[in-house]
């Protein structure tokens, strides 16, 4: 649950300001991972501070400092500074300054995450305990087990263009999983920004690890994403929710009227 930056105690902010100096907070305006985000521009530079002090805050952000500090800073924001006091955790990162990326079919943003995702499928996993994809993703599938670094929620809030390229932001579900996994994540991003699924499946051939993957291995993985979200869409009141339940019921559709008859050999079960 996102908190207001007075929420702070003053012994945290006073530390805050001896960093950056006298400041203006502007609040984020997407995402909820962290209890306190906020862009922070003082007489020393500008950061974007993130601020967790439960139980299950300070865990998370304490994932993400670790994971943002492996991460090369080609692709994600760097780690400015860190501090702990009166019981918060506080990160500061560098700040991003650009529009969120533009997903929508024949964007140049779509170079720009073509580029990202070739990095980032070439990145060392960190040296640290990561999520599986099964604890990731909620449910299992053998073939989602492997050694690459996945981000496993490239949504447009967390991809900026800046002057140097895109940046990755917001790494608390960072996942080692197989390459492909972080593909089949895109697909219901793809699809919010407007393709359709053949489309979004077209683009995605680019990738080595899309073209070599098992078409059924896609297909139940569409088909095991579709069906969490269902599930979790009855009865929820956000529409964050039933939107990705629509998005990714739509790629399951497609792969089982298009896909599944086609993929099929004699013998198969």
């Amino acid at each position: 649950m996102r908190s207001d930056w007075t929420a702070l105690p003053e012994a945290v902010t006073d530390e805050i300001a001896g960093r950056v100096g006298e400041s203006d907070v502007i609040p984020a305006a997407t995402g909820d991972h962290a209890e306190i985000a906020a862009t922070v521009a003082g007489a020393r530079g500008t950061v974007f501070v993130k601020a967790a002090h439960s139980d299950f805050g300070v865990r998370s952000l304490r994932y993400e400092l670790r994971v943002s500090e492996a991460v090369s800073r080609s692709l994600s924001p760097a780690v400015e500074w860190h501090f702990e006091a009166a019981g918060w955790l506080v990160v500061g990162f560098e700040h991003c300054a650009g529009p969120h990326a533009d997903l929508s079919p024949g964007s140049p943003d779509l170079d720009l995450l073509e580029e990202t995702l070739t990095t980032l499928s070439r990145t060392p996993v960190p040296d640290m305990p990561l999520f599986s994809p099964k604890a990731r993703l909620g449910f299992e599938q053998q073939a989602m087990a492997g050694d690459t670094l996945v981000h496993t929620d490239l949504g447009p809030a967390n991809l900026i263009v800046t002057s140097h390229g895109l940046r990755i932001v917001d790494w608390a579900m960072a996942t080692k999983a197989a390459s492909w996994v972080e593909l089949a994540m895109l697909m219901q991003w793809l699809i919010s920004a407007g393709h359709t699924a053949e489309q979004a499946e077209r683009w995605l051939t680019r990738f080595p690890a899309w073209r070599l993957t098992n078409p059924k291995i896609l297909n139940q993985f569409a088909t095991s994403n579709a069906e969490k979200w269902a599930a979790k869409s009855t009865g929820a009141t956000a529409d964050w929710i039933h939107n990705l339940a629509a998005w990714t019921s739509q790629w399951s559709t497609y792969r089982r009227q298009n896909h599944e008859l086609r993929d099929a050999r004699p013998g198969d079960t």
